[in-house]
C-alpha cells in the first residue's frame, strides 16, 4: 500500500461566527485520486480553501507527509508541494496563455511539470501561447489552470469544480488526463457536484453534507442510493 501523504483530523472552519466545517477528516495516499461530492454549500470550497490557507485552521488539523502544514501561508503551503485549481478558473486576465503557465512555476519545485510538459499534456495551448489566456474557450482555460498548478511540481493536486460550465466532451477529455497526471505518483482531490464523473475518476470518494462528511467508501463500493441520502439528505 502507497504512503499515507494528506491526512485531515478533527478539521474546523470559520467564516467570522459562522462555522462552515464541523470535524471533517480526509485521507490520501501516494498516487491516488479522491473525489469530494456535495451539493452548493456543503463546504466542499471551505475545504480546499482550509488545505492550501486560504481559511486559518488549527495547525494539527492538516499534515502533510506527518507534518503539520495547517494555517500556513499559502505560499508555504505551495512549497510544501499542494497546488490548488481553483473553481472559475482565476486566470490572470492580462497574460498570455504561456505567462499563465510561468506564473504557477515561482516556487521552483523540482519535477517533471514545465511549460513543455504542460503543452505535451494539452498540446493546444502550445497552439495558442501567445493568446490572452481569457480569450480561449472555457475547455482551454481549464487546461490553462490546470497547467499552471502543475507548474509547481505538486505532489497533491487539488481540482475545485474543473467541469462546472463545461461541455460533456470537454469534461471527459480533461479527466482523462488525470492517468497522466498521477502517472508519476501525483495525488489529486477532485471536487464535483456531478457524482458520476466523481465516481468514475476516483478510487475513494467522500461526500460533505452541511459542513460534514456524511458518507465516505471506495468509489466502485458505494451504490447511487447511498450516495443520493448522503448527498441530499434524504
Amino acid at each position: 500500500m502507497s504512503e499515507m501523504l494528506l491526512e485531515v483530523q478533527g478539521l474546523n472552519a470559520f467564516y467570522g461566527d459562522a462555522q462552515a466545517l464541523f470535524n471533517v477528516s480526509l485521507q490520501l495516499r501516494a498516487g491516488e485520486v479522491v473525489g469530494v461530492l456535495g451539493a452548493n454549500g456543503a463546504g466542499k470550497s471551505t475545504l480546499m480553501k482550509s488545505l492550501t490557507g486560504l481559511v486559518a485552521v488549527d495547525k494539527g488539523a492538516i499534515r502533510l507527509r506527518q507534518q503539520p502544514i495547517g494555517g500556513m501561508p499559502p505560499g508555504e503551503i505551495v512549497k510544501h508541494g499542494v497546488a490548488l485549481v481553483p473553481e472559475g478558473r482565476r486566470l490572470f486576465p492580462s497574460m498570455t496563455v504561456e505567462e499563465n503557465l510561468m506564473m504557477g512555476g515561482y516556487s521552483k519545485r523540482p519535477g517533471r511539470w514545465n511549460k513543455h510538459a504542460i503543452f505535451e499534456l494539452f498540446p493546444i495551448l502550445e497552439e495558442k501561447r501567445s493568446q490572452p489566456a481569457t480569450s480561449l474557450s472555457g475547455g482551454q482555460q481549464q487546461m490553462v489552470a490546470i497547467g499552471r498548478a502543475l507548474m509547481s511540481n505538486p505532489d497533491v493536486l487539488l481540482c475545485d469544480e474543473i467541469s462546472l460550465g463545461l461541455a460533456p466532451v470537454v469534461i471527459k477529455d480533461i479527466y482523462e488526463s488525470l492517468p497522466d497526471i498521477c502517472s508519476d505518483g501525483m495525488s489529486v482531490v477532485v471536487v464535483e457536484q456531478d457524482v458520476i464523473v466523481a465516481q468514475q475518476c476516483s478510487a475513494r470518494l467522500y461526500c460533505l453534507q452541511e459542513g460534514r462528511v456524511s458518507l465516505e467508501g471506495t468509489s466502485d463500493a458505494l451504490t447511487r442510493d447511498q450516495i443520493s441520502e448522503a448527498y441530499f439528505g434524504i
